[in-house]
């Protein structure tokens, strides 16, 4: 990401538009007239030429449910969010985005398709990792996986390439006036005098032990944060190996097989070093090529030609992404020059570097991953030819025990956890989500079907348990609760009495009277400036009341866990001018960024205004398959994101 915007992206505007980037969107053509409106495809979001359909939206959606899951360690439905009004904050964020994507293409903003192309190849999971080599096909596999496609993901890449031009753009147009350090350092090293004294537990007194209907009282004005929730036990049938199980030596037969059959795939290949240019036309392509066969240096040329070279150091043929440029550049000899390449992205020309020879793979410098690889498989065999065993069992009428042990799987007891997947400890359960979802669908003394966790791992589930949730007896938590009942006796003491002091000195009572009757130390300090040390010296209650009243005024505060702060602003003194003039200067840079911050809140939602995006709620609403929250009604605290 460009350095300049990497600040620009952490402004809360930022966060939010473009926290969804990995997410796809379909792109459509002309809009139509009003008139024929109701027959064309109806969207969730639109943006002039930029659309989101129900099917994608729901797509799309679907990501933001599983991703929160996993953040929140617990599974989430769908209509959780929609509670939460994570939709509309999704609708808002996007319509937003598209909107300025949109407008930023009417006025002209385009990346480079060197800047697409060199994003690819920064993705270590495009890249074989036997051989090093980009791999087309595990590119278009990966993408598969997460329901992209190649050509989605490079749209994606030049809409982040717009964003990152824009803030550019934004952060080199922007200063931040003299005056607005003046004033930051004015206040960052001004002087206060002030006078305060502790007051402690010790004056303010101590509660006596609670009774017990105060406990009682105690308990139910926090009922909710003291029921436990329901609690399931339940027992999990596993199919994998059991530790200290010995897997059969792989015969050699097999190795070689294997090595055999992948022998090309982990072989090193050869690898090239070389710098492209790319133009738009032969012409233009052809004086590059002269230029470059000429002597001149392929930086030389690219800046005279006003284009950005693109560098590739020691890569497979498999790495270069135009399949035309790779042919040649693979074709020449060391130092030469190509003639234009005519490529997706209109011609090329290539310097060769330098040629690393490849090396073929040899049995035994890859043994040790093939054997690994074909352990794993034999693993996942025999967890699979037990899953079926069982089975079978099952359907020939045996009891779960019996069937669990004629396949040789086994049984391992849970502990009571919660839908969320805490322990009683309020630790959360190192378990499959499956094993939640289950354990919370099924009544008590049932059992599920196997189920399939993925990665080659299956497991049955039986719910042996469930405890309700409920309050606490008092004898559970009668120690505890008494504690927690003093600290919040003991802190409103506390409060009450430097509130008590504070409002004797605001009566007009002089401090120093007014400590020595409560028994405390009056403190006078001159010259205080807001700074880590005086942080450190002071604590943060009396350095937070010093700079947060005006001259004359009373502040308290928490000095501590056991004590408050009661004290006086006595004088406000400005700074020495000599010694402000240079931390302005110093902190300009960074009002710069807020100013930045701030020109990006207003002027991306300007552009999205200027493109007339706009969202439909009902519509998403409708493609979701849910219920709408009900107007007026307090939401659920949403899930991270």
């Amino acid at each position: 990401m460009i350095s300049l915007f990497r600040d620009f992206a952490k402004s809360k505007w930022a966060v939010a538009l473009f926290v969804l980037l990995i997410i796809s969107f379909a792109v459509v053509g002309g809009s139509q007239t009003d008139v024929f409106k109701s027959l064309g495809a109806q969207h969730v979001i639109s943006a002039g030429d930029r659309s989101v359909d129900a099917n994608q939206f729901r797509a799309d959606f679907e990501r933001i449910r599983t991703n929160a899951s996993e953040q929140e360690g617990r599974p989430l439905t769908t209509q959780d969010l929609v509670t939460a009004n994570v939709h509309i904050r999704y609708l808002e964020a996007q319509t937003q985005r598209l909107g300025f994507l949109e407008w930023a293409r009417k006025v002209g903003i385009r990346p480079d398709e060197s800047l697409i192309i060199k994003r690819i190849r920064e993705i270590p999971a495009f890249f074989n990792q036997v051989t090093g080599a980009f791999d087309q096909a595990q590119y278009e596999q990966t993408l598969a996986r997460q329901n992209y496609s190649p050509v989605q993901l490079e749209d994606e890449f030049r809409d982040t390439a717009v964003t990152e031009h824009f803030g550019s753009a934004v952060q080199a147009g922007l200063r931040s006036p003299r005056i607005y350090g003046a004033l930051v350092a004015g206040r960052a090293l001004e002087l206060r005098d002030g006078r305060w004294f502790n007051v402690t537990q010790a004056m303010a007194g101590t509660a006596s032990a609670p009774t017990d209907a105060q406990l009682n009282a105690f308990m139910n004005e926090n009922a909710t944060q003291l029921r436990r929730p329901e609690f399931r036990i339940a027992s999990v049938v596993l199919f994998n190996d059991a530790p200290g199980f010995t897997p059969p030596a792989i015969p050699e037969a097999r190795i070689v097989e294997r090595f055999n059959f992948r022998k090309d795939g982990l072989s090193t290949p050869e690898r090239r070093t070389f710098t492209t240019l790319t133009v738009g036309d032969r012409a233009a392509a052809d004086r590059i090529a002269a230029a470059l066969r000429a002597g001149q240096s392929p930086t030389a040329v690219a800046e005279a030609n006003r284009i950005q070279p693109a560098e590739y150091a020691a890569q497979p043929q498999s790495a270069v992404p135009d399949p035309a440029v790779g042919t040649a550049v693979f074709g020449l000899t060391s130092g030469q020059v190509s003639a234009p390449i005519q490529g997706r992205v209109g011609f090329t020309v290539a310097k060769l570097v330098s040629v690393t020879p490849g090396a073929p793979a040899t049995l035994e410098g890859v043994r040790e991953a093939i054997v690994n690889e074909l352990r794993e498989e034999d693993a996942k065999a025999r967890i699979f030819s037990r899953v079926e065993a069982y089975e079978k069992a099952r359907t020939d009428g045996k009891p779960l025990a019996d069937a669990v042990r004629e396949v040789g799987a086994r049984i391992v007891q849970l502990p009571p956890f919660t839908q969320d997947g805490r322990l009683p400890d309020g630790q959360p359960m190192n378990a499959p989500p499956q094993i939640l979802q289950n354990a919370y669908a099924l009544s008590k003394g049932a059992e599920s079907d196997v189920i399939d966790a993925g990665q080659g791992q299956y497991f049955v589930l039986r719910l042996d348990d469930i405890r309700p949730a409920a309050l606490p007896t008092l004898a559970d938590i009668r120690a505890p609760l008494a504690q927690q009942w003093m600290a919040r006796e003991n802190a409103r003491r506390l409060t009450n009495k430097a509130e008590e002091l504070a409002a004797r000195v605001r009566g007009g009572e002089d401090i120093v009277a007014v400590a020595a009757s409560a028994g405390a130390t009056l403190t006078t300090r001159a010259g205080v400036q807001q700074n880590a040390e005086a942080q450190a010296a002071l604590g943060d209650g009396v350095l937070g009341g010093l700079f947060g009243q005006g001259r004359g005024q009373v502040f308290t505060g928490p000095a501590s866990q056991s004590a408050f702060v009661v004290g006086r602003v006595d004088a406000v003194r400005a700074p020495t001018a000599a010694l402000a003039a240079p931390i302005a200067d110093q902190i300009r840079p960074r009002l710069a960024q807020e100013l930045i911050n701030g020109a990006g809140e207003a002027l991306v939602p300007a552009a999205a205004r200027s493109a007339k995006a706009s969202n439909d709620p009902a519509r998403a609403i409708e493609a979701l398959g849910v219920t709408a929250p009900v107007p007026g009604a307090t939401p659920p605290t949403a899930p991270a994101q």
